[in-house]
């Protein structure tokens, strides 16, 4: 366990920050649970997903000495790209992965270790996915980027939700849904993650981004087991919408969607929220996180309004050495979606875009 000496403002105290592989140390586990601001980002599931996917590696900072319960923790994956360069991100692929700290003072000298960090491993930069701006500051130069972020209270009895549902879009598109005898399936069968990939393909052929690789999601349902749910949305025999969610306590995630644009008129997408709440609901579940949108994505945003969520804002933050970096801070996966959105992939046959997918995402978390 790599141990990191800072001393405190003024000079007079010396902290010790400890960093640890959350992987194969149980305390982490143990802190994730039982911290108010744990969440499924957190979860060592989670971590040794994107270990096996890409080859990150994460690694936990805490004051905590070894051979005492953690206090606190801020979690990390190095990821090491010869195109992208080595940084250190909390965490790829998350839509939000707040530090588990209680104490201001703490996360300044956690800050503090990794701005320390930071000379020594000559990374590119740091960079944390909070659900809120961070107050404590550094010696780095420091930016932000935003996102919106939608989450539905379930607390709330169903007929409740129901009337709170848009109206004119999303009651009136469960009705069609219900209407044209769209049937719902859940589960983690191969057949399944096959109907939900064939769906993945379409959408991000669509959004002309390249997809996330298969060998992704198989990480997913090893590590998360019954947590994980697909669903998939058919009329008659043929799938028309999908979506993956995770569980994690009282809380239900929703991460990943995808459709037929054909039958989108049908109302697939819509059934699945509504069967994915219904769920919850039966299962005492009290939050539906509805996961981050893009800002400029109006129509993205709109949708998640009309189910009555609750929008909030997501603040990213980015550490670096640089001020022109810094200044220009766009996370790495959207910054990618920019390049590849000109067309390249909007043709290429399901394997070369699948193999694009699979050759890229690990430069991108």
């Amino acid at each position: 366990m790599d141990r990191i000496e800072i001393r405190e403002a003024g000079g007079e105290m010396v902290v010790n920050v400890y960093a640890l592989d959350p992987l194969s140390d149980p305390r982490w586990g143990e802190l994730v649970a039982r911290h108010a601001k744990g969440g499924v980002f957190h979860t060592t599931a989670w971590l040794e997903s994107l270990r096996r996917t890409y080859g990150y590696e994460p690694v936990a900072y805490t004051t905590s000495p070894p051979g005492t319960d953690l206090q606190n923790g801020l979690v990390f994956c190095r990821v090491n790209s010869w195109l992208s360069g080595r940084r250190l991100v909390s965490l790829p692929f998350s839509d939000h992965c707040e530090p588990l700290v209680d104490r201001s003072v703490d996360l300044q000298v956690l800050l503090a270790a990794i701005g320390r960090q930071y000379w020594n491993q000559r990374w590119c930069y740091v960079e944390i996915r909070a659900l809120r701006s961070l107050g404590a500051g550094t010696s780095l130069f420091h930016s932000t980027y935003n996102y919106c972020f939608h989450k539905l209270d379930l607390k709330q009895d169903i007929t409740t939700l129901f009337r709170n549902f848009h109206k004119s879009s999303t009651q009136r598109a469960i009705r069609r849904a219900e209407r044209e005898g769209l049937t719902a399936q859940e589960g983690q069968s191969e057949s399944l993650l096959n109907s939900f990939y064939d769906l993945f393909l379409l959408t991000r052929r669509r959004h002309r981004i390249p997809p996330q690789p298969l060998t992704w999601f198989h990480s997913l349902i090893d590590c998360f087991g019954q947590a994980l749910q697909i669903r998939i949305a058919f009329k008659g025999g043929r799938p028309v919408a999908g979506m993956l969610t995770l569980r994690y306590n009282e809380t239900l995630i929703y991460k990943y969607g995808c459709s037929d644009a054909r039958f989108s008129n049908l109302g697939g997408m819509h059934l699945l929220f509504w069967r994915s709440i219904q769920e919850a609901k039966q299962e005492n579940m009290c939050v539906f996180d509805l996961g981050r949108s893009d800002c400029e994505n109006a129509g993205l945003i709109t949708f998640k309004d009309r189910w009555g969520a609750m929008r909030s804002t997501l603040t990213y933050s980015r550490y670096t050495l640089s001020r022109q970096s810094a200044g220009t801070f766009k996370p790495a996966e959207a910054a990618w979606k920019l390049r590849v959105a000109k067309g390249l992939f909007a043709y290429a046959p399901d394997r070369l875009f699948s193999a694009a997918g699979r050759l890229l995402y690990k430069h991108i978390g």
